[in-house]
């Protein structure tokens, strides 16, 4: 497979992706990361890696993990992953399907101060 083709692929796969969320993701991206005041993407094509949330100011992930990523093969997936997005200065955070569904605001306020801590601002001027 040449890599046009390979990249093709994983684009048609973010694509589907951002048609086919998770409850949680949904939550997420509608009620709060959309209209966010720092811009973020869904299902963000970075490297060969797709990104379930990516804000490129903050060069921040936010990635929301069902149970199959407490499998072996999985975390092993998403070590190497991880390990790769940090090299290109990308943190990667992350919180579980069961966080989103019942700490929500707590998720929220998590990423906020990430947020600000990664740009250096107050949160006055993150959200005016």
């Amino acid at each position: 497979m040449t890599i046009d083709n390979r990249h093709s692929q994983i684009l048609g796969c973010a694509k589907n992706l951002r048609k086919n969320m998770t409850e949680q993701e949904r939550k997420l991206w509608f009620t709060f990361l959309k209209n966010h005041p720092l811009r973020f993407y869904r299902q963000k094509l970075v490297g060969r890696y797709i990104l379930d949330f990516y804000c490129h100011r903050a060069k921040l992930a936010i990635e929301i993990d069902g149970s199959q990523h407490y499998e072996d093969k999985q975390e092993a997936y998403d070590f190497e992953r991880t390990a790769y997005l940090k090299r290109l200065g990308i943190l990667v955070i992350r919180y579980t399907n069961r966080d989103v569904s019942l700490h929500f605001n707590e998720v929220k306020i998590d990423i906020d101060r990430i947020l600000q801590e990664r740009l250096g601002l107050n949160p006055w001027e993150m959200h005016h």
